[in-house]
């Protein structure tokens, strides 16, 4: 049976998620969402894009009549417990079902795992609807409208798979739906294929450029990729140089991607659980981790990526191998310096001029060693 949705809740309102929202908005949907527990930063984001929002998700989930699930992959599960917790308090509010599509970037486990903590939910109250899916493209945008009375957007793709099916088609074609399979887990198993390819590539982009950087050959490595692959260079340049605001979320989905290479692909995950590690590696820098998709600072060229990264990454490498000397040795440092200065300073004073070079030489090297070694160490009791 067909029946419009008019109500439609998202979670979250991040980058995709205020896209979507505004799509929705220009299209005269009713978008809602609860965003008590977020940024100031984002309920002022929503609040001026028109998005309503409800003081609790208990209010949000009586208030919808479709969930858009989009957050970060960690916390898919989660919010899917919290949907069924709210739609579960107030059963008797709802006299047709509240549709919930999963659009999280999970492994087809995951999404199996969801979908029975909805359907379990259902069993008992027969209100909730799961369709599993998954995005695959950018945000929507508004584009210059051919017609006024209809507006024009460029839009993601919306993969969705499971037996229910939306049951309005306004609202799948003013989303981009494609539904493409009955069984639960497709839709998200090809979102994790098609973003092993993307954000893996640009995984191996991260490394090549900044190890490039690192030997001082950038300019070079850039100069050959624009000879022999200019396509493959263009990719790479705007993955790297989009990545830093959403490296935290792709570290889960990496992994994600691991477990569906495992269980779906028969090949072991570590590869992209390495992949995860670049992504983390980002996430944990200290400027690039905390760059946000609409107030970008840094990282905006792949130069300043990869010398925000290169840095981070010395400075970790440094630090694992710091040696710990108990406090007792200090005097015994203070002591080498003076001793070396002692030993090689009869050749500074009497030997020949190349002796007195190598000596120079000598001290110098032994001075900057034990600087370093004092500077670079850490001294318990």
């Amino acid at each position: 049976m067909s029946y419009p949705l008019e109500a439609i809740g998202i979670i979250s309102i991040g980058e995709m998620g205020l896209g979507i929202a505004q799509l929705l908005i220009a299209h005269h949907y009713r978008v809602l969402t609860y965003a008590a527990d977020r940024s100031d930063a984002t309920q002022r984001r929503a609040w001026q894009a028109g998005i309503e929002l409800r003081p609790s998700m208990q209010d949000l989930v009586d208030q919808s009549d479709c969930l858009l699930s989009i957050v970060p992959p960690r916390d898919a599960l989660t919010t899917a417990h919290r949907i069924v917790e709210a739609s579960s308090a107030r059963p008797a509010v709802r006299d047709t079902p509240l549709w919930v599509i999963d659009l999280n970037a999970v492994s087809p486990q995951t999404a199996r795992e969801i979908e029975s903590v909805i359907t379990e939910a259902s069993a008992s109250s027969s209100h909730l609807r799961y369709i599993d899916g998954g995005i695959v493209g950018g945000p929507p945008r508004p584009l210059q409208p051919t017609n006024p009375n209809e507006p024009s957007w460029h839009c993601p793709s919306l993969i969705v798979s499971g037996p229910e099916k939306l049951p309005d088609e306004k609202l799948s074609r003013t989303l981009n739906i494609k539904h493409i399979s009955d069984k639960i887990g497709v839709a998200t198993g090809l979102k994790m294929c098609f973003a092993s390819l993307t954000k893996g590539f640009f995984a191996l982009a991260i490394q090549s450029f900044t190890t490039a950087h690192s030997l001082g050959v950038l300019p070079h490595l850039k100069d050959l990729m624009e000879e022999y692959n200019p396509a493959t260079l263009r990719i790479a340049e705007k993955g790297v140089v989009g990545m830093p605001p959403k490296a935290y979320r792709w570290v889960r989905e990496m992994k994600e991607i691991g477990d569906t290479m495992r269980d779906d692909g028969g090949f072991e995950s570590d590869l992209f659980y390495a992949v995860a590690q670049v992504y983390q590696s980002v996430a944990d820098d200290p400027i690039l981790g905390q760059e946000k998709p609409d107030d970008r600072q840094r990282g905006q060229t792949v130069e300043d990526v990869v010398e925000c990264l290169d840095k981070s990454l010395k400075r970790d490498a440094l630090q694992l191998h710091v040696p710990t000397w108990p406090i007792g040795m200090v005097p015994f440092l203070i002591d080498r310096e003076k001793y070396l200065g002692e030993e090689i300073n009869p050749n500074l004073k009497n030997g020949s001029e190349e002796r007195q070079t190598h000596a120079a030489s000598e001290l110098s090297t032994c001075l900057i060693g034990v600087g370093r070694l004092a500077c670079t160490s850490r001294f318990v009791d």
